[in-house]
């Protein structure tokens, strides 16, 4: 049975008239992966925000390890998370033992609770370099490793990733999330953020956010199943200058690239001799990017 970790209930967040989050809800389990998408100013660090105890919701409930966010009970929640943010992790200027020295004293770390659980980190991340070596040196891989294992200097049940691999190398980041699957099965919770629909194929579940309200839930094929329930297609065109004069055909047609992904509103266009004269039509499966595009950025948003 799946032990909720994370639970938010018609969560609030509002400047002025402004709503930052708007009547969010959703549960997070224990060990899952769970990933939280949607374009810049959706409301994701806002959420992540009230959730690590750093922003006070203007209406709603939180509980985190059935612990209520209330005033005075920040600490309390701070002590069960850990936060990676893409930037101001770590301080470039300074060796990576002084970061991590520094971090466990904000926590009030016990000296050798610390040396053991810095020891037991490095070594998830079969880090085998001189701890004096200053951050601003390390490639951008290990940087971001190393924030992780900031993060996680306190033992928390739950590590928040805000766009965690953002401007690193694919391999770094196909690293990265070994190490975050290794994580959850040794039953930590992650929440991540992330652009890269590739990375969020590896997520239990995701939660789409738009204007800051949540428009969708559930595991990425799911998603897919219950976003595109008519064939798609991958338009390839004959001649890369193509411009289309007449999009009458289409119940959706989105640029990919120098190619198109639609849905036809007839099946049968797809055989049309105008239009197998100016493309290639191949049936596709549609892709997380898929369910982004049409969902977050679609036009009728």
């Amino acid at each position: 049975m799946n032990e909720c970790i994370v639970k938010v209930e018609e969560l609030c967040v509002q400047f002025g008239d402004f709503f930052a989050v708007k009547n969010v809800s959703f549960d997070v389990n224990k060990g899952e992966i769970f990933g939280f998408l949607g374009a810049n100013g959706a409301g994701k660090t806002t959420t992540i925000r009230v959730l690590c105890g750093l922003l006070n919701p203007t209406s709603g409930t939180v509980l985190i390890d059935n612990i209520e966010l209330i005033k005075g009970k920040e600490n309390l929640i701070k002590q069960k998370v850990g936060y990676m943010s893409q930037r101001f992790t770590l301080y470039d200027g300074i060796s990576i033992e002084e970061n991590m020295d520094f971090a466990a004293s904000l926590r009030h770390l016990d000296p050798e609770d610390y040396i053991t659980q810095r020891n037991n980190l490095l070594d998830f991340i079969d880090f085998k370099e001189d701890l004096s070596t200053i951050v601003k040196d390390l490639p951008g891989g290990i940087k971001q490793e190393i924030a992780l294992c900031v993060a996680l200097i306190h033992n928390p049940m739950i590590v928040f990733l805000d766009e965690p691999t953002a401007g690193v190398a694919p391999a770094a980041r196909f690293r990265f999330w070994k190490l975050i699957k290794e994580l959850s099965n040794r039953g930590k919770t992650v929440f991540v953020t992330t652009h890269y629909m590739d990375e969020a194929e590896n997520c239990g579940r995701i939660a789409l956010m738009r204007s800051g309200e949540l428009i969708a839930l559930d595991s990425p094929q799911n998603l897919k199943t219950k976003t595109f329930t008519k064939q798609l297609y991958n338009l390839n065109p004959k001649n890369s200058n193509y411009k289309f004069q007449d999009t009458s055909y289409f119940e959706l047609l989105e640029p990919y690239g120098q190619h198109y992904h639609a849905i036809f509103k007839d099946e049968n266009l797809t055989n049309s001799s105008s239009l197998l004269k100016d493309f290639d039509i191949e049936k596709i499966n549609p892709s997380l990017e898929d369910v982004f595009i049409r969902l977050v950025e679609g036009q009728n948003r």
